[in-house]
């Protein structure tokens, strides 16, 4: 009797067609429709096993109340249940002939696996000519959501038909959208179904008609059309994109994409991929010739504050880029990779809209290297090369190529002492200013010294570093060429921990004190000589406190006669284990004025540093404050002050809000100045509105402000957001409004205003509040202050 259920894995395969062009779930929120069965659980399917990749290796199980018939014509009859591996398969009747192959199953058909399970009238079939047909049936996915009805399925062999078909994710009593098809025929050797008269319902409404469509079934790779992309733009007109995928060989495709664009004319873009045992890669490119946005865009060549032209790009006709990125294992130890870029003009990153924020970087990066890595030790042979991509810049604006960068480092434990050893070697090279090359050598010993509430780290570094660099450079730096530095470094870090419990209105805390002192000595050297290549100060914070350079790079090692006296407590919820009270402070105090300094900057005075404080206070799990906060004692002046507060409502909404301001520590200018205020707010569980104003106090200018609502049922979706963002760093806005019709496990129409909503709106998806948060960026449209730390 085990012929009979050839049947079953050939009725799953007809009843994948209808889902298979569904979306990814991942991201699809199912929070509004519980999970309901719309075919009820079979009380007499048991708990079978849910090992479906060894079904026919195992043996078959048929029960039931009565058995009559001989060995040519069988009948099995009330509550019968036939059981294999995941599979299970009942009826109220089943009757087979051994000798011409007909079987038939009548009376409550029922059937169950780990993908699938369906209510039919009846089925029957001849296992001889491989020929079954399953009648009105009503089948309910379990891998996955989605559920359907059809009223017959015909199959023999690889073919197969399925008559009156539907199908849907929203629940039976609920139907919301639902897909239906007269015929769909599949090929199981093919991998493809066509259907014919097929039709999208929206409610009772059909929106989509299609006489006939052909798509695969199964995860096979096929050269042919995928699905094209539509939308429509102030800038590009009617903007349509038609990918074209060509399958080469099974580790290696191709993607052509033609596309038409109304206001700017044909483009063409391309991507090829292949993939191997040791390694991957991916080469992209897109070229549009003749781009007619530069005539049309009144925007385009614009003037900055003092009225003189920005430069104009290279190529304002023709525009392109190319990308490339792979990767090569070689052993365990050594891989080699690349990611290596080309953009054809300076406006291209703004024109085509690549930046994940809505301001396109500056500059476009390349970088190639050979990489290692041991157990105490690791290396890398690399260069990096830097394009302008931005009209308002100049290639001054560019750091340094690194053409090649070498580095070494290794690091051991000896007993109670811990060695180590950083070295670099850099070529930098420059379009506008003269360069040179680096030797950087940094070794260090150290003896960790720690107990149950105490640790003391003694270490001694030395530093050593020489430079070969250009004659005109050398000529403005001095006239060495060949200049040179040796430092001695000693620093003692120390700290204890405290901990008590307290009690307060009833809640059990684990409340901790931490006091912790950081000693830094570095003789001074004059380095007026030394070049500064890729070195910059670190922006004053928290972690300043307890590095032993102010500085980036190996360009200027700062001298210092320094304490750190810092002080830490926290109240730990000894219920749940959550922090919900931790208050920092800590300061530097110069026994000895710091003389290093870059060009330009000015050297820090003997006495003490600003005062850091950093704050985070949970109340209760929904509300979240963090602050920073630096005071300078010297001016009697604020030198920062961040304050950002989230508030979660229900299990949907949120709102956040951020304030924060930096102020130079030297002439008290304000550098930052920004407020920024999000929410979701959710009206009732289908409703909801959204929000963002992301506002520079210091330039009277908008950074972003966006504004939307969004409707949400249990299987469809549909959102509109209205948004003024800023585009360029002369402070162009731009305006956009943007609409999303989704059809949860089927796909969506319009643009994706989900990722715009989860970068503007921490918290939006609850998943993103268990990443680190982003800081508000130090953008403006006049004073871009950078923030290295």
């Amino acid at each position: 009797m085990s012929k009979t259920l050839r049947l079953l894995p050939l009725t799953l395969a007809v009843l994948a067609a209808l889902p298979a062009m569904a979306k990814d779930y991942d991201h699809l929120d199912w929070g509004l429709c519980p999970i309901q069965d719309a075919v009820p659980r079979f009380e007499d399917a048991g708990r079978p096993s849910s090992d479906a990749l060894n079904r026919l290796g195992q043996p078959t199980d048929i029960e039931g109340d009565t058995a009559e018939g001989d060995e040519t014509n069988q009948t099995f009859s009330g509550n019968v249940n036939l059981h294999r591996g995941d599979q299970f398969l009942g009826t109220d009747n089943l009757q087979y002939n051994d000798e011409t192959g007909d079987y038939e199953a009548s009376g409550s058909v029922r059937y169950q696996d780990s993908n699938l399970r369906l209510r039919a009238a009846q089925a029957s079939g001849n296992q001889e000519s491989d020929l079954h047909t399953v009648e009105d049936l009503r089948y309910q996915l379990l891998s996955r959501r989605g559920n359907g009805v059809a009223n017959k399925i015909t199959f023999q062999g690889d073919l197969g038909t399925m008559a009156g078909a539907t199908y849907s994710t929203c629940p039976p009593e609920e139907r919301r959208w639902e897909v239906q098809a007269d015929e769909i025929r599949v090929d199981n050797a093919s991998g493809f179904a066509t259907a014919h008269n097929a039709k999208l319902r929206i409610g009772k409404v059909p929106v989509l008609y299609m006489p006939y469509f052909k798509f695969p079934i199964d995860d096979r790779r096929r050269t042919g059309l995928l699905y094209p992309a539509i939308s429509l733009s102030g800038r590009n007109g009617f903007d349509y994109k038609q990918p074209y995928y060509i399958n080469l060989a099974p580790n290696y495709d191709a993607t052509i994409t033609p596309r038409l664009m109304s206001e700017r004319g044909l483009a063409v873009a391309g991507e090829f991929r292949w993939l191997y045992e040791r390694g991957n890669g991916i080469v992209q490119a897109n070229f549009l010739p003749n781009d007619r946005l530069p005539a049309n865009d009144p925007d385009r060549y614009l003037h900055d504050d003092n009225g003189n032209p920005y430069p104009e790009p290279e190529s304002p006709d023709n525009r392109g880029m190319f990308s490339l990125r792979n990767f090569h294992q070689f052993n365990r130890q050594w891989w080699a990779s690349s990611n290596l870029n080309w953009v054809s003009d300076r406006h291209y990153l703004e024109d085509f809209n690549t930046s994940r924020y809505g301001l396109a970087e500056y500059m476009v990066t390349s970088t190639a290297g050979l990489y290692g890595r041991g157990k105490y030790w690791s290396a890398s042979l690399s260069a990096d090369h830097y394009q302008i991509a931005d009209y308002t810049l100049t290639e001054a604006s560019l750091p340094f190529d690194r053409l090649p960068r070498a580095l070494f480092e290794y690091n051991r434990p000896f007993g109670k002492f811990e060695t180590g050893l950083a070295a670099e070697l850099v070529n930098f090279r420059h379009q506008v200013y003269d360069g040179g090359s680096r030797l950087d050598v940094h070794p260090y010993v150290s003896m960790p010294l720690q107990g149950a509430s105490w640790f003391v780290t003694p270490k001694l570094q030395y530093r050593y570093t020489t430079y070969q660099i250009d004659k005109d450079l050398a000529a403005r730096l001095g006239g060495n060429s060949s200049p040179s530095r040796s430092l001695p470094i000693a620093s003692l870090d120390a700290g204890m921990y405290y901990d008590r419990h307290v009690q307060i209105k009833g809640v059990k805390y684990l409340n901790t004190l931490e006091p912790r002192i950081y000693y830094l000595y570095t003789p001074y050297e004059d380095q007026s000589d030394l070049p500064t290549f890729d070195t910059v100060p670190f922006t004053f914070s928290w972690g300043q406190l307890f590095r032993d350079n102010r500085y980036t790079g190996a360009d200027r090692q700062s001298d210092a006669n320094q304490l750190t006296t810092a002080l830490t407590t926290r109240f730990i919820s000894e219920d749940t284990g959550q922090e919900r009270l931790s208050l920092s402070l800590g300061q530097i105090r110069y026994f000895k004025g710091v003389q290093v300094a870059m060009p330009g900057e000015t050297p820090l005075l003997q006495g003490k540093s600003a005062y850091v404080a950093e704050a985070s206070f949970a109340p209760t799990d929904r509300w979240l404050v963090n602050s920073s906060y630096q005071w300078d004692p010297k001016r009697g002046g604020r030198d920062l002050m961040s304050v950002r507060a989230r508030y979660l409502m229900g299990n949907q909404g949120v709102v956040n809000l951020a304030y924060r301001h930096r102020r130079s520590p030297v002439t008290s200018e304000d550098l930052v100045k920004q407020a920024d205020f999000s929410f979701l707010y959710p009206i009732n569980p289908n409703w909801s509105v959204v929000g963002r104003h992301y506002y520079s106090l210091l330039d009277n200018k908008t950074i972003e402000s966006l504004a939307g609502v969004q409707w949400e049922s249990c299987c469809i979706a549909a959102r509109v957001v209205a948004r003024r963002y800023l585009r360029d760093r002369s402070g162009n806005l731009d305006d956009a409004i943007n609409f999303e019709f989704e059809l949860k496990g089927l796909g969506s129409a319009g643009q994706d205003t989900r990722r715009i909503l989860r970068r503007s709106i921490l918290g939006y998806d609850r998943d993103d509040l268990y990443l680190i948060p982003p800081a508000l960026n130090d953008r403006t449209t006049g004073n871009d202050a950078k923030d290295t730390d």
